[in-house]
C-alpha cells in the first residue's frame, strides 16, 4: 500500500483539514491496528514506513499524534465532513 506524504504531526485544527482528508485511510488503519492490539512499533513501521529502532522518538511522536487525531475524528471531526473545511 502506498504511504501518503505525512507530517510528523497532523495539524491540530478545530475542524477537518485538507490534511485530514488526505489521511482518512491512514487514520482508519491506525484505529484498526490499535483496536486489534498491535504493538505501536509494528503499526508505525507498516503505516508510516518508519523504523522505530532507528528513529524511536520520531516514530513515537508520529504514531501518537496521528492516533490522537484519528480518535478526534471519531469523536468530533466526523461532524464536519459535510460542512466546509479549512485549508
Amino acid at each position: 500500500m502506498t504511504i501518503p506524504v505525512f507530517d510528523d504531526a497532523p495539524p491540530q485544527t478545530e475542524r477537518v483539514s485538507s490534511y485530514d482528508e488526505r489521511h482518512f485511510v491512514t487514520y482508519l488503519r491506525l484505529l484498526e491496528a490499535d483496536a486489534q492490539g498491535a504493538h505501536w512499533h509494528e503499526i508505525v513501521r507498516v503505516v508510516f514506513g518508519i523504523d522505530p529502532g532507528r528513529e524511536p522518538r520520531r516514530a513515537w511522536d508520529v504514531y501518537e499524534s496521528h492516533l490522537a487525531r484519528a480518535r478526534w475524528m471519531t469523536r468530533i471531526g466526523y461532524r464536519h465532513l459535510l460542512e466546509g473545511r479549512i485549508e
